[in-house]
This record gives C-alpha cells, structure tokens and sequence, in this order.
C-alpha cells in the first residue's frame, strides 16, 4: 500500500453557517496519512467513519473524495462511545449523552453546496453526571402497553463506574438495567471496568470487562489477564483470561472481540467458546466495525503515564501508532490503514455511517451552530392558537 500525508488543524469547528472561531482557541496541528487504499474502499463500502478521541476531546468523521480523505474535526468534551441507527446517533461524553439527528433539508445547502448527502445536527441531551459512560447500542423494546406488540429502538449505556448496563429517562441519570451477577452493589466505584456491549437480534447479549472483581478499582491488578466475556441474560461468564477485552460485536454470525492488551482481533466459536487469533495488529486495539467481509479497527498507542508495564503488549510500546486498520477477514489482512501521526493518540470507539458518504456533523462547542434552525415544512400554514 503507497502512503498519502495530509494535514489539518484543529481548530473550532465550521458549521453549516459561517462564524468567527472564538477567541482563545489555540490551533493544534492535526497531521495523518492514509494508504492509497482507504478512500476507495470507503467509496466502495457506501460509508463514512466515526472516531472518537477521548484525549484529543474529538469526534472525527472521515470521508472520502475524489483525492483522498477529507476530515471533520469535531469538539466533544471526552467523548466515547458512538452508537448510529438510521437518522440519528447518540455520543457519549463525560457528563452526557447528545443525540444527533440527521437534517436532510439542511444537507444540500452545507457548503460546498451540493456535495453533502447529510448534516447531523444536535438536537438534545441527557445529563448522566460523569458515570464513565463506555459503549452506546440501540436496542430494540418491546411496548409495556396491553395487546400492543410493538417495538422501539432504546439506548443502552455501558455505565462503567456504576458497573452496570443501563438505559436513560428524564427523571433520573440512568435507570440500572443490568449488572453482572458478581458485583454486590451498585457503587460508583469501577469495581470491573465493564466497558463493551455487543447486540444480537436486537438485545443486549454479550459484554466485556476487565476483572471478575468486586472491590473499588479491583480489576487493575489483574489486568494483563483477567478480562472477560459474559452473557448478559444468563450472567454467565463465556470467556476468560482475556487481556484487556473491548469491542464486542456480533458479526456473520460469530462473536468477535479486541484483545487489547496484546493487539489481537478475536473471533469467539461459541460451540466451545475456543479462541481464533484473526490478526496481530501494531497498536492498543479498541474501536470495531464491520462492513462485508471487512473490520475497521481503532488503534491507539500506550501513554508513557500509563500502568500497563505488566500488559503483553507494553513490551513493544516504541512500535505502537495510533489510527484505523482494515482488515480483510478472509485474507487475515490489512487492507488499507489511516494513521493519526500528532494530535490524537488513543481512540476509543469507531463506527460506520452506512449510505452516507460525504456527511457533515455540527458540534456544540461554537455560537455558530446557534445560527442553524429547524421547523416544520408547514409551519407557516400551521393554525395558530
């Protein structure tokens, strides 16, 4: 693969009016470079890319053009999990959860006019208070109505500090769903660093965490492998001895995982929950999606400040990068890669907007978004009370 360097500032963002980036915002250069192989692929895919960077404060969205990769540097505080359905997505942060919905009006008028095929706009949010919210999934509900056999997507959370799934309502922070059978008590105090959620047929059916322990912070020292998988209806643990286990997905009918502490893709065989290493990759792996028969892996690299010395993968922390591999499950390799060469350093989830190629998405942290309004196509023909 023949290599392509790019570089952009972070700076506030641009909105889909034009303003003037406030004052006090220092402007931090953003370089990467990308294979010649990544923008046709997601060309061919019919997707653009999520990336969250809890350190660099960002969402990054990354789509392709007819010379390579354009990317929208968004300003989120802390944010992490991402969770996409349709119209709509919704991004964990430090203290909240924004939802964003597509405006489809808007879109075309986005300069430069014409090229975008949606703009997600914020549209409201859930103040949680620092939960050390993890993974975002919709589900699917079923009506509590009588006789009403309908359904609705739901968002669930990984509650990491409560160690627990959870979901939203408007007079709580969260309502605790779920937790594993293991932990006591519901206490923000981390107990297993519960922090990955995998969907199967629109239920909540796999999670990982980093311990099987009870105690405040009590997964830290046995990290380099006391991870593991669990399923949630029965509270089972499937798996052990993982290092570091993020990223559950459940994709052509199999169970995969990031073993992050030794950079492996993992795929689950369920007959006796055997472990198959897909592929070693060059970083802290965390971030997952799927497209075909193609996985997009999140890449980070080890902090010099962080305690994973014990961790396998610590011992070739120098040859770490930090970006997005993918790769190609049948040959078992990678296929095209972008890699984030200053500014961001650790990313924590990755996801795919499916059928949207050049989308925009407006972030929070700027008067200009302010200046962008949504009404009712009929609104002027709407009696009025």
């Amino acid at each position: 693969m023949s290599v392509a360097n790019h570089a952009s500032t972070l700076r506030p963002e641009i909105a889909a009016a034009p303003s003037t980036p406030e004052a006090g915002h220092s402007a931090v250069e953003f370089h990467y470079h990308h294979s010649d192989t990544f923008a046709p692929l997601l060309q061919q895919l019919n997707v653009s890319l999520l990336v969250t960077t809890y350190q660099a404060n960002k969402l990054l969205v990354v789509r392709a053009t007819q010379s390579g990769l354009s990317t929208l540097v968004r300003t989120f505080e802390r944010p992490m999990g991402v969770a996409v359905d349709g119209h709509r997505m919704a991004l964990g942060t430090r203290n909240q959860v924004w939802f964003l919905r597509n405006a489809p009006d808007i879109a075309p008028r986005v300069e430069p006019a014409g090229q975008h095929d949606a703009c997600y706009l914020p549209r409201s949010c859930h103040i949680t208070g620092d939960i050390g919210v993890h993974e975002l999934a919709w589900a699917e509900t079923r009506s509590q109505e009588p006789g009403d056999g309908s359904q609705k997507a739901e968002l669930w959370l990984v509650n990491t500090r409560f160690s627990c799934l959870c979901t939203l309502d408007p007079d709580y922070s969260f309502v605790p769903r779920w937790r594993p059978p293991f932990i006591t008590a519901l206490a923000a105090e981390d107990r297993c660093h519960l922090n990955g959620l995998a969907i199967v047929e629109g239920r909540p059916k796999y999670v990982t965490a980093l311990g099987e322990t009870d105690t405040a912070d009590g997964w830290r020292a046995g990290k380099p492998h006391g991870g593991c998988v669990m399923d949630v209806p029965s509270g089972q643990v499937v798996v052990r001895g993982l290092s570091m286990p993020h990223s559950p997905r459940w994709h052509d009918n199999r169970l995969w995982v990031l073993e992050s502490g030794t950079g492996r893709l993992l795929c689950m065989e369920l007959g006796g929950w055997r472990q198959q290493t897909v592929i070693d990759l060059p970083g802290f792996v965390r971030g997952l999606a799927f497209a075909g028969p193609y996985a997009f892996v999140g890449l980070s690299k080890i902090r010099a400040t962080s305690a994973m010395d014990d961790v396998p993968l610590a011992r070739w922390r120098h040859r770490l990068i930090c970006g997005v591999a993918v790769v190609d499950l049948r040959t078992r390799e990678v296929i095209a890669l972008l890699q984030f060469q200053t500014a961001v350093e650790e990313i924590f989830d990755v996801q795919l907007l499916s059928g949207r190629t050049f989308p925009e998405v407006v972030g929070f942290q700027k008067e200009a978004v302010q200046q962008t309004f949504i009404v009712p196509a009929d609104a002027c023909n709407r009696s009025q009370v």
